[in-house]
């Protein structure tokens, strides 16, 4: 079995480095070294840092079961990194918005929030992730305990909000929004499978103490 350090040593930086590459692409697609942005590329980047900010976040959620059902003790080693990528994309996915669609122009960042509600949505999974993001180093979970795990539970609703923003926004075709909620819904009902058996485990070890 693959240790802790291992993992860490020969799997860490190629791990960074996969997880940046959905940023270098559209950085390379921009200069057209390897596709372009399309006709609309503000859209474009939006879409797809929006898309990967939701992903990496899924990603970071199945780190949990997949630990557990495989045993392997040292893959939990990367879900703060691929929660905190998954911070890095949907924050360039509301700067992109914020900067280069609305210009920072208020008048209209206050109309399109009255008039598109999904945008409301988003800005509040974004909040969560941003707190859950400034919590994550070692330090500040010795220093907030329990409430770390309870402030860091948020990350199901930051994904719920993610789901809800993305299914919005599209006019026409769900497809990928549905596969996003099914793999969230999937997620969620293992955790609480997960809870429930642990829960009756240990109150049949209270019942029947050896």
């Amino acid at each position: 079995m693959l240790t802790a350090k291992s993992a860490r040593k020969f799997f860490k930086l190629p791990v960074f480095l996969t997880c940046l590459l959905p940023f270098l692409f559209i950085i390379t697609d921009a200069y057209e070294y390897t596709g372009s942005l399309g006709a609309n590329p503000i859209e474009n980047i939006q879409d797809r840092l929006g898309n990967w900010g939701l992903r990496f976040l899924l990603i970071s959620l199945a780190i949990t079961p997949i630990r557990k059902i495989t045993g392997q003790a040292w893959i939990i080693l990367f879900r703060r990194m691929l929660g905190l990528f998954a911070f890095f994309y949907v924050l360039l996915h509301f700067l992109t918005w914020l900067i280069l669609e609305q210009s920072m122009v208020l008048p209209a960042i206050i109309e399109d929030i009255i008039t598109r509600p999904f945008i409301t949505i988003g800005f509040l999974a974004l909040l969560i992730l941003f707190i859950m993001a400034a919590t994550s180093t070692t330090n500040i979970k010795k220093k907030l305990k329990k409430r770390w795990h309870t402030i860091h539970r948020l990350v199901y609703g930051s994904s719920a909000l993610a789901v809800w923003h993305y299914w919005w926004q599209v006019k026409k075709d769900i497809t990928e929004p549905l596969i996003y909620a099914v793999i969230l819904s999937v997620l969620l009902l293992y955790r609480l499978w997960y809870k429930y058996k642990s829960q009756k485990l240990m109150s049949l070890k209270t019942k029947n103490p050896a």
